[in-house]
């Protein structure tokens, strides 16, 4: 049987897991009587919630005769990473573009690393069924993208596609009143443009990981292409490490791909995708090798974290109420195993502590980690993000993003005087009929807390994306602390509607009554630059004498409900997000009031004598 290793990149919400959906229907590879549910490769609870692709997902298909191995691959910046791996398991991609919204982005990173590991794109033409496109516009815009970036002159005669993944038709028109039912124009175009992988069968194996996965039982599970070779179950094998070394271990499990089930397999050869169990400690990029016969594969460059956030045991006074994971011992095992299969991830202890310091790709990277960790049962309690900085050359150096912001023409001003403020560079703008498309380079931690207020800024209309661009001098401004000041409780115990009715002419409340608070705890969003401390639990007195509004019902404003990526951007660097399986709280590090203002008045002698 022949075979085809192919990925599916795009920009993220552009249609990937949907296409492969179609792309599964279509081939034979399932009964008729098999139910395939809607987003059928998105495993995990929060990618299916979310619409969001977390972390690459393979799947294999068969189509007259080919196995078609499909690698479906995340679109957010977050998780780059895991496609920049994906390219050199593949010998060709399936580029998924909207036909609305057209080259975004992320749509550049991508196609980006398909040309830089000479892997030979398809365009495909998704959405195909919106009103109001462009497809011309969208064609020259790929296009334009191929030639920036560099694309080798048998590159730049793609083929092109169009579908729509939702109604699951395809057809090589451009025409929607030519879409066809199927995914047939697809599947047939990576048969006939895709080369077969390399068949050395014969020769000593060559299997490089580029995901891991982890089991309990095995530990961690390295998943590649077979470059050369075979490889069998109880085989002895022998690993080429990062440093140089060499370690020799026994296949103790061999995983193939069909459909969406892994199954066991005795053993596999060149072209194939397998996962492989035998080495508890195996890394990405390391290569497997026939044993006694050393040949490793050139290195996989993996970027580095750019953002870092503080995890800690829940220090309030209500730990332990919801959550029964809440020791130091138990959230560093669930961090150190999350770090056995996410290779972005890293964990350092602080000494003497019960904290860690945990450092990703970006916001969603981490907060999806802490999602997770809540959902398992975990108490814990979480700073706020913080780049990290690097020293290069002797300087200083933070990092930087490429922003695109396409908005409604109408927001254009709030949001470049927003961007400005935070340290953001106009490199491009282009003003069409009803939005505007702003091109800006801006530091990473000039968009930490950006999103909140950007989707208020434009009534939920505007689309902000960002990739990683480079590290450049460190800048001296305040940018990414929120400006206006919060309520801070004062008391410990139940709100009440008469002292919220009372504080909430001060500014937003993010509370309803009966919350239990804590001293400490932020309670809302004060109207002026600084903190207030209030007292959110007083009860009315009572008197003997009958009042004459008494009769009369507390009507009070609905408080304002953060997520917790919200409450992430929210706070501040003397704030902390309190993490528990049924709750999010924001709170002060320093919990009681008047150590908290004696700390606060310190630092700013202290700021006041460096002026």
């Amino acid at each position: 049987m022949e075979v085809r290793n192919i990925a599916i990149i795009a920009h993220v919400d552009h249609g990937k897991t949907t296409l492969v959906d179609q792309l599964l229907k279509s081939s034979s590879t399932f009964r008729s009587n098999e139910e395939l549910s809607d987003r059928a490769m998105d495993s995990n609870d929060i990618e299916r919630e979310r619409g969001i692709t977390i972390l690459a997902k393979t799947t294999s298909i068969t189509y007259h005769d080919t196995k078609i191995n499909i690698l479906d691959t995340p679109g957010h910046a977050d998780f780059g990473g895991e496609v920049e791996r994906i390219m050199n398991m593949v010998d060709g991609c399936l580029l998924l573009v909207d036909a609305f919204e057209g080259t975004m982005p992320q749509t550049r990173f991508v196609l980006k690393k398909a040309l830089e590991a000479h892997v030979k794109p398809i365009v495909v033409i998704n959405k195909i069924d919106r009103a109001n496109i462009d497809v011309e516009r969208t064609l020259d815009e790929v296009l334009n993208l191929f030639i920036e970036l560099g694309a080798p002159d048998e590159f730049l005669d793609f083929k092109t596609v169009y579908t729509s993944a939702l109604k699951g038709t395809s057809s090589y028109s451009s025409d929607p009143k030519d879409q066809v039912e199927g995914m047939d124009a697809v599947l047939q175009t990576i048969i006939d443009q895709i080369p077969a992988p390399s068949m050395d069968k014969e020769g000593p194996l060559q299997l490089q990981v580029a995901l891991l996965d982890y089991n309990d039982f095995v530990g961690r599970i390295g998943i590649g292409t077979i470059k050369r070779g075979t490889i069998k179950v109880n085989d002895n094998v022998t690993v080429s490490r990062l440093n140089g070394s060499t370690t020799n271990f026994r296949v103790l499990k061999l995983l193939g791909f069909q459909g969406l089930k892994r199954l066991e397999i005795e053993e596999a050869h060149a072209g194939d995708i397998v996962a492989v169990a035998g080495l508890a400690d195996i890394n990405v990029g390391e290569t497997i090798c026939q044993f006694g016969h050393v040949d490793p594969l050139p290195l996989i460059r993996l970027d580095e974290p750019t953002l870092q956030m503080t995890f800690g045991t829940n220090s309030s006074p209500l730990s332990g109420r919801d959550g029964k994971l809440l020791t130091a011992r138990k959230i560093e095992e669930r961090l150190f195993r999350e770090t056995q299969k996410d290779v972005a991830l890293r964990v350092e202890r602080i000494i003497n502590t019960e904290s860690w310091i945990v450092s990703g790709r970006g916001e969603l990277h981490l907060s999806i980690l802490i999602e997770n960790m809540r959902r398992e049962g975990f108490e814990l309690e979480v700073s706020k993000p913080q780049v990290i900085i690097k020293e290069i050359n002797g300087v200083k150096s933070e990092p930087y993003e490429d922003l695109m912001i396409d908005v409604p023409n109408e927001y254009v001003g709030d949001i470049m005087v927003t961007i400005g403020e935070r340290g953001g560079e106009l490199v491009n703008m282009d003003p069409k009929e009803t939005v505007t498309i702003l091109n800006y380079v801006i530091p990473s931690r000039g968009l930490l807390g950006y999103m909140t207020n950007f989707m208020t800024l434009t009534k939920g209309y505007g689309i902000l994306s960002h990739t990683y661009k480079e590290y450049r001098p460190c800048t001296t401004s305040n940018i990414g602390e929120r400006n206006i000041g919060v309520l801070v409780s004062v008391e410990g115990g139940q709100a009440t509607p008469y002292a919220i009715e009372h504080t909430e002419e001060r500014g937003t409340m993010f509370i309803a009554p009966g919350t239990e608070v804590y001293e400490g705890m932020i309670v809302g969003e004060h109207r002026y630059d600084f903190d207030l401390a209030v007292n959110v639990t007083q009860k009315k007195n009572l008197s003997n004498v009958r009042s004459s509004t008494k009769d009369n019902t507390v009507v009070l404003k609905t408080p304002r409900k953060l997520s917790l990526e919200a409450c992430l951007d929210y706070i501040n660097s003397d704030e902390l997000v309190e993490i528990t399986p049924t709750t999010y709280r924001m709170r002060k590090k320093i919990l009681n009031t008047a150590e908290r203002k004696k700390y606060e008045a310190h630092v700013k002698r202290a700021q006041e004598v460096e002026e």
